[in-house]
């Protein structure tokens, strides 16, 4: 389908055509975007919401790839992602900062404001507009404890902020979802802390994620939501599926919530492990597993 746009359609901005994905994905997997731009202004955001909501063109918004599956076929219309936004900044205890600000350099900040409540997003690969979307969370904290409100963009190209109560957050659930905002900034309510504390609070968490993660290997992360009484890792782990491989992804060896790209995999082989492993966990204990990751685009 042709699209009402060409490479300067956007003053001061280029529109990037038929851009692989691929690039910028944790997983290194995904096919082309039929235009991608990297807006670096709230306002060049809502001139480009305007802008495809006028025109009925359909519109993906992305923050660092981290938690996300982009399938083969690419994604129609226009990939707007937000990694250029990545100012951060302090007012007494609220950190506020951008939606493409990398949710770990946002923990940094905190920690040497020597404020607290961010230690358990230390080692958390996406963005701070992720994060928000999906409540990101770890060893116990989430995104709704220490998110105080959010600025959002509505399809329409209104600038709306969000209290906690508003946004609605629910396990890897937020309003985001289902209201399809763009998340433009957060404010998190922080505590005063002791930097040491913070610090090794930090270290010791990423310390952990590091010896039982694969993070040596791209991968788009925990694949599948925490089934309720039990943990993915070890039905898929006791389902003797680590190793389990199509192509180039395979079932972590080291971590069996996880599948990584051991070299040249596609999208196409990770939903291929990811069907395999739903059905044999299924078959062999009952569960369902339900997809965390994002999966996007055309087959």
């Amino acid at each position: 389908m042709t699209y009402q746009l060409t490479a300067d359609t956007f003053a001061g901005l280029t529109l990037l055509a038929n851009e692989p994905l691929a690039k910028y994905t944790h997983t290194k997997t995904g096919g082309p975007a039929d235009w991608l731009v990297f807006p670096e202004t709230v306002a060049q955001v809502q001139a480009i919401v305007t802008y495809v909501h006028d025109h009925q063109i359909p519109l993906t918004v992305l923050g660092n790839a981290s938690n996300l599956i982009v399938k083969d076929g690419g994604i129609a219309g226009l990939v707007m992602i937000l990694t250029k936004m990545k100012h951060i900044e302090v007012h007494d205890t609220i950190v506020t900062a951008q939606a493409g600000a990398a949710y770990i350099d946002t923990t940094i900040v905190a920690r040497d404001h020597h404020l607290s409540g961010l230690e358990f997003a230390a080692g958390i690969p996406g963005s701070v507009g992720g994060a928000v979307f999906m409540n990101a969370g770890a060893y116990g904290g989430e995104t709704k404890h220490v998110v105080k409100s959010a600025t959002v963009l509505t399809p329409a190209g209104e600038i709306k902020t969000l209290s906690n109560q508003e946004l609605d957050f629910g396990y890897r659930h937020s309003a985001v979802q289902d209201d399809n905002l763009v998340v433009l900034a957060a404010d998190f309510q922080l505590t005063p802390g002791d930097f040491d504390q913070i610090k090794a609070e930090m270290d010791d968490l990423n310390a952990r994620r590091a010896a039982k993660q694969p993070l040596e290997l791209p991968s788009c992360g925990s694949v599948f939501k925490r089934p309720t009484g039990y943990f993915a890792g070890k039905l898929i782990h006791d389902a003797g599926l680590q190793g389990y491989t199509v192509g180039g992804a395979q079932v972590s060896t080291k971590h069996a919530g996880f599948i990584v790209n051991i070299g040249n995999g596609t999208a196409t082989d990770y939903l291929a492990v990811i069907r395999h492993v739903q059905a044999t966990v299924k078959a062999k204990f009952g569960v369902d597993l339900e997809t965390e990751v994002r999966i996007i685009g055309r087959d």
